[in-house]
């Protein structure tokens, strides 16, 4: 019996503005079904995001961030999503949607620790 798991990762991204078509990796998705998993974790490279547009609502971006930290960490964090299975709540931050955080495509990926491997993708990719 393997030790690796099945686990699904999406990207964060902030779009400041949607006519550009501008964007940064602000944050990923992690979710493991086997492990019912579901984590986020974020960073927001304020002076990029100013560079795009210097208007840009910084505050609001990271409480948009924190609260989807909250969804996956579920409790009273999730607010409504709070008694949906991990599954459930990562399908729902992956929809697509037109705000200024934005949910990048899923992909797939081997691991035995999804707590780690979501700090590892963190810095590989957003960091």
């Amino acid at each position: 019996m393997s030790d690796l798991h099945v686990y699904e990762y999406a990207l964060l991204h902030v779009v400041p503005r949607i006519e550009r078509g501008e964007r940064i990796n602000a944050g990923v998705l992690v979710y493991c079904r086997p492990l019912s998993y579901v984590g986020a974790r974020t960073h927001l490279d304020e002076a990029r995001l100013l560079a795009l547009d210097p208007a840009a609502d910084v505050d609001g971006v990271r409480a948009a961030l924190r609260a989807v930290e909250g969804v996956c960490a579920g409790g009273d964090a999730a607010g409504q999503a709070a008694h949906d299975d991990p599954g459930r709540r990562f399908r729902w931050l992956i929809a697509p949607r037109s705000t200024i955080v934005q949910p990048g495509p899923v992909h797939t990926g081997l691991t035995a620790d999804p707590g780690a491997e979501t700090e590892r993708l963190l810095d590989l990719l957003v960091r």
